[in-house]
């Protein structure tokens, strides 16, 4: 067997051995070691200490901790019942005013956080009981909570984007640039869904009680000053200090991290508890991601000796695709993995095999990186493994059926797709900014 096809045999026992279930970082390690050995000999074992320690000094990766323990603190800072009620109140007149302010306190959280499975499981015991008692369709719901948790991922400041741009080599402010115009076209579709179907179908978005009522203008200006402003100022100086070049994307990071510990103590939501909770957990996502990044680009490395990489490339060139059909090829791939695997892994480990190709088909990393961003948006709604509604799921087991929470998201789905489409069609939507702050 040549050695290529050595490489390709260690991509295909890769992908068989995560889908049993064993860990996907140690598994990239022991094939990288394993293959390795057999490539280069002992030669195998400076590269894997390369590999690490370029992990480790890598300084576009210190902002992942520090965007992580942001989210993290402002999860425990106490905002979110106080900004879903501000949001309620104020957008009481507006047709399915109730998920509409799920929907905008979804992609402000999801924006500070960054985690998924946070923002579902908060939005599902805190919105989703509230929109059923008021008589929504419990399936649309579930769509909203579960869509609107997974904005995370694409609008900045998001880790995916910060993880890309290491794969990539590309400047994370101008993929956050670049993601800040589809991510909050995406956010709009969501809120252009749900106001459409309260006017088409009041029944599954019935108005609320408060509707019509006269609030004083001072309550409402009140209530949002102490509860969306504080965390629209965290998020708004933390992404303006890193696009405007006023800090590096860690810097920023930094300031986030601190903003958010004053904000928690402000609302006097941290505690001893939540505090060491936080560093926890972050120092445990933070290894994850390292420890993937070291097995990835081992991995990688051995994959390109074995002349792996020359083969998928020599494929992909062979069937002499238009860089149409190739970004749509390479999406179709992208979705069908966000099935059995989480995007950090899709991040790290997939895409790194379509990168060398871009030149090849005249695709802007950029242009390439929000598709992806887009994309595993739907790897958190598209059953069998929508992580998203497993979350809701876990916590109302009661109150929905799985099946309904699927049929739920399914016009949230195709509204990813509808963006999609846009940004295939006129990539302008994302280009513009970037190019327009620091030109070509």
């Amino acid at each position: 067997m040549s050695d290529p096809m050595i490489g390709i045999l260690m991509l295909g026992v890769f992908i068989v051995t995560i889908l049993i279930g064993f860990p996907i970082a140690f598994t990239l390690i022991a094939l990288s070691v394993g293959f390795g050995y057999y490539a280069i000999g002992d030669s195998i074992f400076p590269l894997f200490i390369q590999r690490a320690y370029g992990v480790m000094s890598n300084d576009v990766l210190i902002a992942v901790p520090l965007f992580l323990f942001m989210g993290y603190i402002v999860e425990r800072a106490n905002v979110l019942g106080r900004l879903f009620d501000s949001l309620q109140l104020a957008l009481r007149n507006v047709p399915g005013s109730l998920g509409v302010a799920t929907l905008i306190t979804c992609a402000m959280f999801a924006t500070a956080t960054g985690i998924v499975g946070a923002v579902v499981t908060l939005m599902g015991l805190l919105a989703f009981p509230q929109m059923v008692k008021a008589g929504y369709d419990k399936k649309l719901a579930a769509g909203i909570v579960c869509a609107g948790g997974t904005l995370g991922i694409l609008i900045p400041p998001s880790i995916m984007l910060i993880l890309y741009g290491a794969m990539a080599g590309e400047s994370i402010v101008r993929l956050y640039a670049a993601a800040l115009i589809p991510g909050f076209l995406l956010a709009g579709l969501y809120v252009v869904y749900v106001v459409g179907r309260a006017v088409i179908d009041p029944k599954s978005a019935p108005r609320p009680a408060m509707a019509g009522q006269h609030v004083p203008f001072s309550e409402v200006a009140g209530k949002l000053a102490t509860s969306f402003l504080p965390l629209f100022v965290l998020i708004t100086s933390v992404l303006g200090a890193i696009l405007f070049g006023f800090a590096t994307p860690h810097e920023a990071a930094g300031i986030g991290a601190l903003g958010a510990v004053v904000l928690a103590l402000a609302y006097r939501g941290l505690t001893f508890t939540g505090f060491k909770e936080s560093v926890f957990l972050t120092a445990r996502a933070t290894a994850m991601v390292c420890w993937l990044f070291v097995g990835s680009w081992t991995f990688s490395s051995v994959f390109s000796l074995l002349g792996g990489h020359h083969v998928v490339e020599q494929f992909m060139l062979g069937l002499n695709l238009t860089p149409l059909q190739f970004l749509l090829l390479t999406q179709l791939i992208i979705f069908l993995l966000g099935w059995p695997l989480e995007w950090t892994e899709i991040i790290i480990i997939f895409v790194p095999i379509f990168l060398p190709l871009l030149p090849a088909f005249g695709v802007d990393p950029l242009l390439f990186g929000v598709l992806v961003a887009l994309n595993i948006q739907t790897s958190f709604l598209t059953p069998p493994m929508a992580m998203s509604a497993y979350y809701l799921k876990g916590i109302q087991s009661r109150s929905i059926e799985l099946v309904d929470i699927f049929r739920g998201i399914l016009p949230f789905l195709i509204m990813v797709g509808i963006t999609m489409v846009l940004f295939y069609t006129f990539p302008q939507i994302g280009l513009w900014l970037p190019q327009a702050i620091y030109g070509r």
